[in-house]
């Protein structure tokens, strides 16, 4: 069984997330952890579980998802893991910080290791994570899926009955329409969906309360 913890990081309020099971391998996905602070309660959880980090994994490249990067890699040795479209995105956060946002990032820029592309597989401990490639609020948007354990982390495509922006550069609301109902509307009802933002919810509450699905 998947153990999740999730860390409400930065001034945008982003969800990182330590997936963990009885192994004590673990992965760490869209690491937003910007302020010192931030970044030592991630590994001060890390470290009293006596977890493991194998996976830094990304959902797309925008820097509120990508602040801690650095710092993972400093620690854990680890790589951000992201689909190849979004590899610029990610490697050029202290541009977006300060054109968009007026904040100063002090680490080096996030190195990026395996790039991901649909149906990849990622693994840790007894369990697999399916990358679910989703563009719309970015090109290479993704979620990641966990089949046996009815769960998807969805990042800025899919909040709780809300979606991403598509009005971004790399946005696209033809793509994001398609991610939405084509894709994300097929998984089984049963899924929790773990967000990029905000709380989590189900796909048969999005079904049926989101006025983005259909």
């Amino acid at each position: 069984m998947m153990t999740i913890k999730r860390f409400m990081c930065n001034p945008l309020q982003e969800n990182t997330y330590i997936v963990s099971d009885d192994t004590k391998e673990c992965v760490i996905i869209d690491c937003g952890a910007y302020y010192d602070n931030e970044k030592q309660a991630l590994k001060d959880y890390i470290s009293q579980e006596g977890l493991k980090p194998v996976h830094l994994i990304a959902t797309h490249g925008h820097l509120d998802h990508n602040f801690g990067d650095a710092d993972m890699l400093r620690t854990y040795g680890l790589k951000v893991e992201i689909c190849e479209e979004d590899v610029e995105l990610v490697t050029h956060l202290s541009f977006h910080a300060s054109t968009i946002f007026g904040m100063q990032i002090n680490d080096p820029e996030p190195e990026v290791g395996r790039t991901l592309k649909d149906c990849d597989i990622i693994t840790f401990g007894d369990h697999k994570l399916k990358v679910v490639q989703t563009p719309g609020h970015s090109h290479g948007s993704a979620l990641l899926y966990c089949e046996d354990e009815h769960t998807v982390f969805t990042g800025d495509t899919l909040f709780r009955m809300s979606i991403g922006r598509t009005d971004f550069e790399e946005g696209s609301w033809e793509e994001m329409e398609h991610s939405l109902n084509d894709v994300i509307a097929k998984l089984p009802k049963e899924t929790t969906v773990l967000p990029g933002h905000g709380p989590q919810s189900t796909i048969a509450d999005e079904l049926q309360f989101n006025p983005y699905l259909r």
